[in-house]
């Protein structure tokens, strides 16, 4: 089993080094081909090690690969822990990012950049293979600032737009910041345990007191505000739309943003000693989720509202880890990863079929032109909106049913997102694929074109995933539900009261009256070919003005003093004090220099005189 759980990040690695090296030689679409190979079998050593840790009586290993840190009593290995939330987050990730690899080969034909790109989205793989492989803080944040340097070089992959290289700085800055809060609370871990190896901190958190506890919790909030894209650092996600779609998808779906739920989750028997850490994961997941969705409802862009909505779901899965509720998190996450990938890949089809139009108000009747993407668009749309049978029904469901129990307040606010969420998916669909053919004379003459089978596939497989991805996490599947095979890495779970059947089929029922909701209401506002911007809000448009507060409170006064500093503090202050220094030495050597003439005979006196003086006094003091 060591073997195979080595080849998992080994093969993305590989395939990096390959491209890398080889460089110029491997011609389009080769580089493709190769990289894509790697991770598709990185995802067959993965199914291999899910397999085998099903066999084994205790589901939990640790692979020691070689010694990284010895300094004193502080030892760190490189070392890969395989358990059922390792293992699951490595089936999606390594699926979903083959899938992801194979559509690019289509999507990026002609890019002058085409082997740069598909090395970066290896290394992206295999950071975030690390990052949910290891087994300790400090390894963990290798594979964590890896998926963030990805991320800055995907973004800013169009670097010669300043819209784009000013994303991929965002990205960057915004994800800094929250390498704060994990930083501090690894700090804190290893100052009251001893060690940053998850197993051992387990072991020891009877060392924690509440107050630190609560500290480490809140910290790691914030880890996961940054690099899952929750308030108050939720809006750099929507700027990095400015990469190629398939890098989209890839943060989106697969890697990148589930991270911090992830390390939440992982973390699980930590936050489980702080009730008010998880209240404030849960009010931070519900507020952002419902934000999120009120903004995309505004969007015109296409692959911005799919960029709320992720943020909006994410949501959802933080306010599931605060309700204690890792099971239901993780479910969702998984299918999410399936519906959000089908969605964004499908509108990266309907880009493509545009000509890199993204315009939602320029689109329109493009279901006759499209005769695969539209289909498995409408399953993602249903999936999304929380229509039975599909996967986003459940695990959305299993959230909001957590949330019940825990608090019914935050229910609420929960229920309200999920109408929000089947208005405006059925909004981007309307505009997408029904109504009038609006992108006649205004950007395009000719008709569109469905995209070739390298793209066309994953959707169909996406597709057929998204719709019976909800059989993962349904009571009746035995332990191989997500909840009876994960469930057992979190310990002690908070204690929570367990709705009654009848409960959850009410539930069930309210869920689906709110999707169905959102959805008719989008239909009647939106099936006309009239003008709509009454119905967006400029409030909204503009994410609730939200880079403008941080603009006005924290970017101007900054820039402000950053000129003050330049125009008064560094010539008037830091040069005058290095000048004034300059000055006062070489005014006192220029009368130095006056004793120094050079002239012996000058010395000479000078010497016999103050001999004299030195004569005088002695004979003074005698007498």
């Amino acid at each position: 089993m060591a073997h195979v759980a080595v080849l998992i990040p080994l093969l993305p690695l590989v395939g990096f080094l390959i491209l890398i090296t080889m460089g110029n030689q491997i011609k389009e679409p080769t580089s493709g081909w190769i990289a894509t190979s790697v991770v598709g079998a990185s995802f067959i050593a993965t199914v291999i090690a899910f397999v085998l840790l099903l066999h084994r009586h205790s589901r939990e290993a640790t692979v020691n690969l070689f010694s990284w840190i010895r300094v004193g009593n502080f030892h760190v290995h490189v070392a890969l822990l395989l358990d059922p939330l390792s293992i699951t987050m490595c089936l999606f990730v390594t699926g979903i990012s083959a899938l992801i690899h194979l559509y690019s080969i289509g999507y990026m034909h002609g890019e002058k950049d085409f082997n740069k790109f598909f090395i970066y989205l290896n290394l992206f793989v295999f950071s975030m293979l690390v990052l949910v492989l290891a087994n300790s803080l400090l390894f963990t944040f290798v594979g964590w600032e890896g998926v963030g340097v990805c991320s800055y070089w995907l973004v800013s992959y169009y670097f010669e737009k300043p819209a784009a290289a000013s994303a991929g700085k965002k990205a960057f800055i915004y994800n800094r910041v929250g390498d704060l809060g994990l930083l501090f609370a690894m700090f804190l871990l290893f100052h009251h345990t001893g060690s940053l190896t998850y197993l051992t901190i387990f072991s020891h958190t009877s060392s924690l007191s509440p107050t630190t506890a609560t500290l480490v919790v809140l910290s790691l909030l914030l880890a996961a505000a940054g690099k899952s894209a929750q308030i108050p650092l939720f809006n750099w996600l929507p700027d990095a739309m400015e990469g190629p779609t398939p890098v989209s998808a890839l943060i989106h779906a697969a890697t990148m943003v589930t991270a911090g739920v992830y390390l939440l989750c992982r973390m699980g028997p930590v936050l489980a000693l702080s009730s008010s850490g998880r209240l404030t994961i849960a009010i931070i997941g519900a507020a952002t989720a419902l934000v999120a969705a009120t903004i995309a409802t505004s969007q015109r862009d296409i692959k911005k509202v799919l960029a709320f909505s992720t943020v909006s779901q994410i949501g959802y899965m933080i306010l599931a880890v605060g309700c204690g509720a890792y099971s239901a998190a993780i479910f969702l996450m998984v299918a999410h990863a399936f519906f959000k990938a089908l969605l964004f890949l499908g509108s990266g089809s309907v880009i493509h079929s545009l000509n890199g139009e993204q315009d939602l108000h320029l689109m329109g009747g493009l279901r006759k032109y499209l005769p695969l993407t539209f289909p498995t668009f409408l399953i993602g749309w249903l999936t999304i909106s929380g229509i039975p049978p599909f996967a986003g029904f459940w695990a959305k469901g299993d959230v909001l049913v957590n949330a019940f129990e825990y608090n019914k307040a935050l229910w609420v606010v929960g229920l309200l997102t999920a109408v929000l969420t089947a208005y405006y998916m059925s909004r981007l669909f309307v505009l997408t694929f029904r109504g009038t053919e609006r992108f006649r004379g205004i950007t395009h003459d000719h008709d569109p074109h469905e995209s070739p089978w390298v793209m066309t596939a994953p959707l169909v497989i996406l597709a057929v995933l998204s719709v019976l991805g909800g059989v993962l996490g349904l009571p009746w599947i035995h332990v191989s539900s997500i909840e009876g095979f994960i469930n057992p890495v979190f310990g002690a779970l908070p204690a929570l009261s367990h709705a009654s059947t009848t409960v959850q089929w009410s539930l069930g029922i309210v869920d689906v009256i709110a999707a169905v909701f959102g959805l008719l209401a989008a239909f009647t506002l939106w099936r006309r070919t009239e003008p709509w911007p009454r119905y967006e809000s400029s409030f909204l448009y503009h994410v609730w003005h939200w880079d403008d507060f941080y603009d006005a409170t924290i970017g101007r006064p900054l820039t402000a003093f950053a000129d003050f500093s330049s125009d008064v503090i560094e010539p008037d202050v830091i040069d005058g004090a290095v000048m004034g220094t300059a000055v006062s030495v070489r005014k006192s050597s220029e009368g130095l220099r006056k004793l120094q003439d050079g002239l012996v005979r000058h010395y000479a006196v000078a010497m016999v005189l103050g001999i004299a003086v030195i004569v005088l006094f002695l004979v003074g003091r005698v007498w």
